[in-house]
């Protein structure tokens, strides 16, 4: 931009030197910007001591030299003490701005890196940590059936393994349809009906197109399991009542049961490591845009999960995730 207006106006002067004052204005900004940018960068990081400040000098000193060799062939020291005051410490300043600018812009970036690199772990951590715990209460499950000789321990172990092909491979997508993830809460249901030998205990309800969304895998079967592992021993048929909404922006899940006789337990923990662990991944997921109410009403425990902005575009989900 100088150099445009330094030959927009010598040539409408008709100045028969414009030429060489052009190109000695641009070997002299040249010179003394990248000179200087690149001492900078060398020096990145460190405290500018001795060698930095010869080196510095050495550049401003003889900054003026390409326009004046340019120019009049000779060393006119005029023309040298001008640009010395006036061209090289301006470029100097551009020079270190850049260098600034490009430092600020390149930590901003490895910092954002580092933040969705602590959420993705974060998630990875919280994710793992569900594996173990359903794991653990399932295999409980098959265990009881198996010492009792059961005819549905074979059709248990079958169903858990298509729960855990699900887990494994399927959940690792960020987000998955909505009627997958409900085909996965019925084998799970159906793996927990194997204990009960009345009609089914769990009176799951869908309304809406599942298809429609996608939400983030493994959101509700710690609530689901809660519902059985609070509830009485002996279940009447529907008890637990599961009701899933997908609305034009929202989705709402609601899980009620009946609350066992146990003064010990209190509505702050329902679910162990469970319910945490859902707040944080709710927290990390969907940030402003969850609602997670518990609450029990006589007998009964209810647990209302409501999502919100489940349709936004993808890039303005990572720019919430990383935001917060």
């Amino acid at each position: 931009m100088f150099t445009l207006l330094a030959v927009l106006q010598l040539s409408n002067d008709n100045d028969a030197h414009w030429r060489g004052t052009t190109t000695g204005f641009i070997a002299t900004c040249l010179y003394v910007f990248y000179t200087h940018f690149y001492l900078l960068t060398q020096h990145a990081g460190k405290r500018k001591g001795k060698d930095y400040r010869l080196q510095f000098a050495v550049i401003a000193l003889t900054g003026p030299l390409p326009f004046v060799l340019f120019y009049h062939k000779t060393l006119d020291f005029g023309q040298y003490s001008m640009h010395l005051v006036t061209t090289v410490p301006i470029f100097l300043f551009l020079s270190w701005l850049a260098r600034v600018t490009e430092n600020l812009v390149l930590n901003t970036i490895r910092k954002e890196q580092l933040e969705k690199q602590a959420v993705q772990a974060e998630l990875y951590y919280l994710k793992s940590q569900i594996n173990p715990h359903f794991l653990f209460n399932t295999l409980n499950n098959i265990h009881t059936l198996v010492y009792k000789q059961a005819a549905t321990a074979p059709e248990a172990v079958l169903r858990l393994a298509s729960l855990m092909r699900y887990m494994i491979y399927e959940s690792n997508s960020p987000t998955v349809p909505l009627s997958r993830e409900m085909d996965y809460l019925q084998d799970y249901i159906g793996l927990q009906q194997l204990r009960y030998k009345q009609a089914p205990v769990v009176d799951l309800q869908i309304q809406g197109d599942p298809a429609a969304c996608h939400i983030a895998p493994l959101l509700f079967v710690h609530l689901l399991e809660n519902a059985y592992k609070h509830s009485p021993a002996r279940l009447e048929p529907g008890a637990i009542r599961v009701s899933v909404e997908v609305a034009a922006d929202s989705l709402h899940f609601r899980v009620e049961n009946p609350v066992a006789p146990n003064p010990a337990r209190t509505l702050e923990e329902p679910g162990g490591i469970g319910l945490p662990n859902i707040r944080k991944r709710l927290q990390l997921l969907y940030p402003e845009q969850h609602q997670l109410d518990v609450s029990r009403t006589g007998d009964t425990f209810t647990v209302l999960l409501i999502i919100y902005a489940l349709h936004l575009p993808v890039h303005e989900r990572e720019y919430h995730l990383l935001h917060h």
